[in-house]
């Protein structure tokens, strides 16, 4: 595993216009917090945060030195700009590696570019599982490879990879569908020309006026 490092500074101004001005300073303000500890408020480097993020998301180890101790921190909560691309804040949970946590990682469909039966359409079903583990033996995410999959072919959760690891307990029902692969969806023939005739029997503007003044005429 990967070692993913964060320097994190102590933020003195608070408030909304504390993280204003840290942000004004290309930093992104946010909260530090473990149990039996007070929160701290911090700061990172916007460009050094966004690059943690990007390769941590919010299931893998990253550590971190808060007020000169060394921690290990899994981030519980990040805000993005709604329309630009930059974080506004985030929330770093300190962890103890001694204790198991759980956690939502996202499921992986590997191979499904490679999928041998053509035509097909892959049916993601479900987005993440819940685990529960020591921090040292968290995945960063479950995968299943989808390449030989068959048409009719449903995958479950038991299928995964972190499902068979024995140091990490899958919290999510064994047997709830992570995918499926189908037949792609036509439309006969007969299902368009009888769209085709519906349409034909619906009267313009003006077939409808002229009807309306032949039947005045009588």
């Amino acid at each position: 595993m990967n070692t993913i490092k964060l320097n994190l500074v102590k933020r003195e101004d608070l408030g909304t216009s504390g993280a204003k001005k840290t942000r004004a300073e290309g930093m992104v303000p946010g909260i530090f917090y473990a149990k039996d500890s007070e929160p701290v408020a911090v700061a990172a480097k916007a460009n050094e945060l966004q690059k943690v993020v990007d390769e941590a998301g919010t299931s893998a180890l990253v550590d971190v030195n808060v007020n000169g101790e060394d921690h290990k921190i899994l981030f519980k909560e990040i805000q993005e700009h709604p329309f630009k691309n930059q974080l506004l804040h985030f929330d770093a949970y300190g962890v103890n590696l001694k204790e198991k946590i759980k956690l939502s990682i996202p499921v992986v469909l590997e191979g499904r570019d490679d999928i041998r039966v053509q035509p097909s359409v892959l049916l993601q079903l479900l987005e993440e599982v819940e685990v529960e583990c020591l921090p040292t033996s968290l995945p960063s995410e479950g995968v299943v490879n989808v390449a030989d999959m068959q048409i009719g072919d449903t995958l479950t959760v038991a299928d995964l990879d972190v499902a068979s690891i024995a140091d990490i307990e899958v919290l999510t029902d064994l047997d709830e569908a992570v995918c499926a692969l189908q037949e792609p969806r036509e439309e006969s023939v007969e299902d368009e020309e009888e769209a085709s005739a519906d349409a034909a029997d619906v009267p313009t503007v003006g077939e409808t006026e002229a009807s309306e003044e032949e039947a005045e005429e009588e």
